[in-house]
């Protein structure tokens, strides 16, 4: 184990208690965690950033979580905890990210822990070698050669226990941090902004914790008078909201929607389309609307940087007008198409994908039909899909975003079917 130098601290007060060495993170043994994190206590801010780095790429590598995860996080809370420590809203950022991974992924909607759980548990109870049957049987119906090797391939690629270990490790490490939950509570009234923002962010993905932490959210909004941390608050509550409090939330949220500082409207906003996808009441107006296709019009992360959707306003505001498709269909998709329209590279992802489930509904491989038979909403799209530019059509990730909805790839494909002239 790496030796911590520095003196122990309370918030590390244990860590030699634990056996780093028989856990395991993306390298191997875990035996370099506990010196990581004594390093985020260090006064040297040149050390703990490289730290910091170092336990994103070993307990968070690329998203992914292992046996150290969860063994970390009680450490992290306590350094989130400590006044006396510095970088606390960076422990808290880290803690979010072990949790629930990249938050994109379940966004708009929230956590859906009942089904993670239970999804968790069916993989628990299947028979490997059952499995292995059904891969083998598969196998055998494939059409061709070419497509015998591709089942081949995904049926080689098939590890139960492998499986089964990145679940229990993923849902292990969140419920590490649901269980220091009440320590991060009293850091919504820290005198640090960033603490009370992170804090309100970590909160936010823990709905079975929901009757502890949405009364001190729904107090810090009448508390609150820093924008970032009031928005990050708004939002909270809004993804925590159910169909017992969700009623009686929307009644709070909604003053917020005039509100004199914009990222304040577009939070509420951003709440509110939440619970209306939720079916909850009626919150959902014209005026959330209007607040959330102007978030979609934001150019690039917000400067503010709010922490959900790493600040991509844009991307966030395009997941929730596809909560509103129901009530708003054809502005919902124009405001996203619009936002489309101006976004390259990544940041295009999140937009194209909502733009497309506004269009044309769930995925699916059958594609929409002929150019020609779509509506004039839908054929803007393509073309807009068409033109982007080759900073976003560069990335196999979007090409499978399109093709995930039939479209025609690559790009030239694309223009083809929209009837586009070659560049």
């Amino acid at each position: 184990m790496t030796e911590i130098n520095a003196p122990v601290t309370a918030a590390l007060s244990g860590l030699d208690a634990v056996d780093w060495s028989a856990l395991t993170h993306a390298y191997g043994p875990a035996d370099d965690v506990p010196g990581l994190l004594g390093a985020l206590c260090s006064p040297d801010e040149e050390r703990r950033r490289k730290a910091l780095y170092e336990l994103y790429g070993n307990i968070f590598h690329q998203g992914s979580r292992y046996p150290a995860s969860a063994a970390a996080v009680p450490f992290l809370v306590r350094m989130a905890a400590d006044p006396g420590l510095p970088d606390r809203a960076v422990c808290l950022q880290l803690l979010a990210a072990l949790a629930i991974g990249y938050d994109e992924a379940h966004l708009p909607g929230g956590i859906a822990i009942t089904e993670w759980r239970a999804a968790v548990e069916e993989v628990r109870a299947q028979d490997p070698e059952a499995i292995r049957a059904e891969y083998d049987a598969w196998v055998e119906a494939a059409s061709d050669d070419k497509e015998r090797r591709t089942r081949e391939f995904r049926r080689d690629m098939y590890d139960h226990d492998r499986q089964l270990e990145a679940l229990a490790a993923e849902l292990g490490a969140y419920d590490a941090v649901r269980a220091g939950t009440p320590a991060l509570l009293p850091l919504l009234g820290d005198a640090d902004a960033a603490v009370r923002t992170g804090a309100a962010y970590v909160l936010a993905w823990f709905p079975e914790a929901a009757g502890e932490s949405l009364p001190r959210l729904l107090a810090t909004l009448d508390e609150e008078r820093e924008p970032v941390v009031l928005a990050t608050a708004l939002v909270a509550v809004g993804l925590l909201g159910d169909d017992g409090s969700g009623p009686e939330l929307a009644l709070r949220l909604r003053p917020f929607l005039t509100a004199g500082e914009p990222v304040v409207r577009w939070a509420a906003a951003t709440a509110l389309a939440r619970l209306g996808g939720k079916g909850i009441g009626a919150p959902v107006t014209a005026e959330v609307l209007a607040e959330l296709v102007s978030g979609a019009e934001v150019s690039g992360p917000d400067q503010t940087r709010i922490p959900f959707h790493e600040g991509d306003l844009r991307g966030y505001s395009a997941a929730s007008l596809t909560l509103l498709a129901d009530r708003y269909p054809r502005k919902a998709l124009d405001a996203v198409t619009d936002g489309l329209a101006a976004t390259t590279g990544p940041a295009s992802f999140p937009v194209a994908t909502a733009a497309l489930r506004l269009a044309f509904g769930e995925p699916g491989p059958e594609g929409p039909g002929a150019f020609t038979e779509l509506t004039e909403a839908q054929r803007r799209l393509v073309r807009v899909l068409a033109e982007l530019d080759k900073a976003t059509w560069q990335w196999a990730n979007f090409w499978g975003i399109v093709r995930s909805w039939g479209l025609p790839t690559p790009r030239d494909a694309l223009c083809a079917y929209a009837g586009l002239p070659e560049e």
